[in-house]
């Protein structure tokens, strides 16, 4: 798979392009097909490269990877189904799960928790909208793009990031998931959970991009009626209720700020992968629309399962039968009882059902990280993307059969923490977009994608991305490690998180400085 053969046969194909195709303005930023690859070049030659490239063209399945797509390869014109995958991938319980942190885990009221869920949403998302629309217009994967920020060599350490987020939440969904299944029957046992999801995950992903956008087209149906089947049921037993806050002054501040992290953490963390899902649109598509069914996709479904999962989690103040539910079982044993006890079998029918709404979740999560996983070196882009796929599946079923019962806790900290990185790396991604490239794909040149020396060096990024981790780490509030910062912001022991906003600041002003001063001196 890493013989030399199809990387100089690839390489020269680039060279090639380089010559032949020439830009073109279609009247909304600077397009060009430079260092593009065209389908026909994956299989073309004998070595091991083009011989699994062919043998994936025999079954469908998408030979591209990271290569830039040309203009006349992006033909995917249907924009809805941008909406339809990010609106599937969160029609998800464990978005569910994140409105139903409110009241166990932060003492929060439904009032100033259904206010923190539909504004932090709406700011989480709006990076997720907005590099979407960067795929049609450069035919570039968001890792790839990345390189106009962070350079060709800083990104890898974006990248090694990128596949741990992916990696880790595919773990903690996927335990999840069969937690489900053994909550509906005690005999099934939790690495039987979690190889059902993986494989079908597997399965879809493997396909590439046109699978994944057909199956989330569809696949957030069934879930969406069961959904609404839970509010119905949970309606019609009266258990719900309109808390006040439980909390005042500075210890309802501090939960809010906390809760508002993980509200804002799973909202934006599709920003790593946005461009993936709209390099194959045309390269004239409005930016506009595809924006807008982005935000709606997201904003909708998250909403809609944060607030639900909210509302079932207010009867745990006053059913002791909800909160053991919630205690022995987590967010299973919670939706168990509301479906069961009025639904009987069918309520556990409804139950397998969520457990593999996994699926829809998980796909965009291991689609991506062979993505990344080719970014990290010349010998990794030799490895067809389906490839990648395979392993990393067989690497998070490797770390979710020993998590399912002995560090799962300990797994989604270690996720909790590592997900501050897109707080930095959006600081160092929208200020050069809006005041080093003046807003405008006028001021990038896409077929620089490949070459080290025509894009930034980088430094300025990596120095910015420690400053980032600096503050988070002042601002940050889990269980075992508060920050200085934070502490301030609540009562102790746990204060407020406030590590997604320092690290932020701390990034996007550091960068500002040290990209004036680099751009100077490198002129690029």
């Amino acid at each position: 798979m890493s013989d030399s053969g199809g990387s100089s046969e690839l390489e020269s194909g680039l060279s090639a392009q380089r010559e032949k195709h020439p830009a073109t303005d279609y009247g909304s930023g600077y397009i060009s097909d430079g260092n593009a690859v065209h389908a026909q070049q994956f299989v073309s030659g004998e070595s091991m490269y083009a011989k699994l490239q062919r043998f994936a063209a025999k079954f469908n399945i998408e030979q591209r990877g990271i290569e830039r797509v040309p203009s006349d390869e992006r033909t995917d014109s249907s924009i809805f189904q941008i909406g339809t995958l990010w609106f599937s991938a969160n029609m998800v319980v464990s978005s569910f799960a994140i409105g139903a942190l409110a009241l166990p885990v932060f003492d929060l009221g439904f009032v100033d928790s259904a206010l923190t869920i539909i504004f932090l949403n709406i700011l989480g998302i709006m990076p997720v909208c907005f590099f979407s629309t960067f795929g049609p217009r450069f035919g570039l994967r968001q890792m790839v793009l990345s390189r106009f920020y962070f350079g060709f060599y800083g990104v890898k350490l974006i990248a090694i990031f990128n596949i741990l987020a992916c990696l880790g939440w595919s773990s903690v969904n996927v335990i999840v998931g069969a937690q489900f299944f053994h909550a509906v029957n005690s005999d099934v046992p939790g690495w039987a959970g979690i190889l059902v999801i993986a494989v079908a995950t597997l399965a879809i992903c493997t396909f590439g991009y046109r699978v994944v956008h057909i199956y989330e087209k569809w696949s957030w149906i069934p879930i969406f009626v069961i959904f609404m089947i839970v509010l119905g049921t949970f309606a019609h037993s009266g258990e719900f209720d309109n808390l006040l806050p439980l909390a005042t002054g500075p210890s309802e501040a501090g939960s809010i700020l906390s809760f508002a992290a993980s509200v804002f953490g799973f909202a934006t963390g599709w920003t790593s992968y946005a461009a993936d899902y709209t390099v194959y649109q045309p390269v004239n598509s409005s930016r506009r629309s595809i924006f807008f069914v982005t935000f709606l996709g997201l904003f909708v479904s998250l909403c809609f399962t944060e607030l639900l999962g909210l509302a079932v989690a207010t009867a745990m103040a006053s059913n002791e039968a909800y909160l053991n539910s919630y205690n022995d079982a987590h967010i299973g044993g919670m939706l168990a009882q509301v479906l069961v006890p009025k639904l009987g079998h069918f309520g556990e029918f409804c139950l397998v059902i969520l457990g593999l709404s996994i699926i829809g979740n998980n796909c965009p999560n291991i689609y991506s990280v062979s993505l990344s996983l080719q970014v990290l070196s010349e010998k990794t882009r030799r490895v067809p993307r389906f490839i990648w796929t395979l392993v990393a599946t067989a690497v998070y079923i490797a770390i979710s059969i020993p998590g399912y019962d002995n560090f799962e806790s300990a797994l989604e900290s270690f996720m909790l923490c590592i997900g501050y990185w897109l707080a930095i790396y959006e600081g160092v991604s929208l200020t050069e977009h809006f005041v080093f490239r003046r807003s405008s794909f006028l001021n990038y040149t896409p077929e620089d994608y490949c070459e080290p020396r025509r894009l930034p060096p980088g430094f300025a990024a990596m120095t910015a991305f420690c400053f980032g981790v600096a503050g988070a780490v002042l601002g940050m509030s889990q269980t075992w490690f508060v920050g200085p910062i934070g502490l301030l912001c609540g009562t102790a022991p746990f204060g407020g998180d406030v590590g997604f906003e320092l690290a932020f600041c701390f990034t996007a002003v550091t960068y500002l400085i040290l990209r004036t001063v680099e751009k100077s001196y490198f002129r690029r």
